[in-house]
């Protein structure tokens, strides 16, 4: 069953010395037929295996790529964060230099949300990096820009979560300075505007107005780090569980 169907799929994907993968080919499939190129990818990644979850790679992820980051005073790690007021979420966001943030696309999960996803990160988002099973390998990368990158999440037959860089995250050049701004709430803001000379009576207009005046006053650096800033002083607000090690086993705490 399978040969006759396999010959129609490229091999698209070789695994180089620098433990990365080449892209040589590209699907051109109707739209979304999804569950037939993961099963394609799984086929091609060694057979199946056990599915990720979402649960699973979140909890490796933040164990292995971002326990430096947890351990950083100066960076903010944030769970579910919502963009451009709760139009849409993101997995995990890292505030250090710049915003990145990490999209989990799980083998359990579909891609049926993923166009409407992309098109709220690359408005919002400094840096995003996809984090995927193989079955979403081809058409993550295939559909994303350039500039996002991709990372490869894969299972292994005792349970661990293993991740490999397929792509690096490059800052985003389409990033939407009224749509960045919409992650400060309103009185920070009015802050910012304060801050910058504008009169108290010109800042008595919508929360939508007020964006619009920040992005006429500051680029997208300055207006980063004041984000940051304010992110830094909502202290507890949707602070994703910082790991700890306690007796060799993982347990999650809320940062203080």
């Amino acid at each position: 069953m399978w040969q006759n169907q396999w010959d129609t799929v490229p091999k698209s994907f070789t695994r180089s010395g620098s433990s990365t993968f080449r892209y040589t080919g590209a699907f051109r499939y109707s739209t979304f037929r999804f569950a037939q190129i993961g099963s394609y990818l799984a086929y091609l990644q060694g057979g199946f295996v056990s599915q990720s979850s979402d649960t699973e790679i979140r909890k490796a992820f933040h164990a292995q790529k971002l326990k430096d980051y947890h351990n950083c005073q100066n960076t903010i790690v944030i769970d579910e964060l919502g963009l451009i007021h709760g139009r849409n979420r993101i997995d995990i966001a890292v505030f250090n230099g710049c915003l990145h943030g990490y999209e989990i696309k799980s083998a359990k999960d579909n891609l049926e949300r993923f166009p409407d996803q992309l098109s709220v990160y690359r408005e919002c988002l400094e840096k995003l990096t996809f984090v995927v099973a193989p079955n979403h390998l081809e058409v993550v990368f295939s559909m994303s820009p350039q500039w996002c990158g991709v990372l490869l999440a894969e299972k292994g037959p005792r349970g661990g979560i293993s991740f490999s860089t397929i792509r690096r995250a490059q800052k985003n050049p389409e990033i939407n300075l009224v749509s960045f701004a919409h992650l400060l709430w309103k009185n920070e803001a009015i802050e910012l505007l304060g801050k910058l000379g504008i009169e108290r009576d010109k800042q008595k207009v919508s929360r939508s107005e007020l964006y619009k005046q920040l992005t006429q006053l500051v680029s997208i650096d300055e207006l980063s780090v004041w984000v940051k800033e304010q992110f830094m002083k909502r202290e507890t607000w949707r602070v994703a569980p910082q790991l700890l090690q306690d007796g060799g086993s993982l347990q999650l705490a809320s940062r203080q």
